[in-house]
């Protein structure tokens, strides 16, 4: 991922409230590898229910703000639908996101299933061991890379997408 700054992030939200952008808080944006992450995401500390995401999509940062839902899974395990791992329920949970424009005024959303602590490209990154005849562990971390970027792809259109 191409490093952000403060400016870029605040100004690349495309579902954000008025006023929004000037209050969010930031992550630790000197603390970032970048070249080891697929999008920033991160949490409100001030508000457990919000949370961010920014990823660079045809050349320029595309921002959302999400909406974590109040119930979360309890038993068993889910699917982030980003990094597509597996994972005991309390990890994973429904982000919703207002529709960017018109469209979201209106109260038009999107929502998928997210790990809870947005640090899918942190997840991925765990490679497994290399065994004989699989791909090296390198191999997979850049397919998984590919596949995260992906369905990332497929989430910020449906935001941006005019309904």
């Amino acid at each position: 991922m191409k490093p952000l700054t403060e400016d870029d992030i605040r100004g690349s939200l495309v579902n954000a409230a008025p006023g929004e952008a000037e209050h969010m808080p930031m992550p630790g944006l000197h603390e970032m590898v970048w070249e080891d992450r697929e999008y920033l995401g991160w949490r409100d500390p001030g508000s457990p229910s919000r949370g961010y995401l920014v990823a660079w999509r045809h050349g320029s940062p595309v921002g959302i703000v999400l909406r974590a839902a109040a119930t979360r899974l309890q038993a068993g395990s889910a699917i982030c639908s980003l990094c597509n791992t597996p994972q005991p329920a309390s990890q994973v949970t429904m982000f919703s996101a207002a529709r960017a424009g018109e469209a979201g005024r209106r109260g038009d959303s999107v929502g998928t299933y997210i790990c809870a602590d947005l640090a899918c490209s942190l997840l991925i990154r765990i490679a497994p061991p290399p065994l004989d005849m699989q791909p090296s562990p390198a191999q997979v971390v850049a397919s998984r890379a590919a596949w995260l970027t992906a369905r990332l792809e497929a989430f910020t259109g449906r935001v941006l997408q005019a309904a």
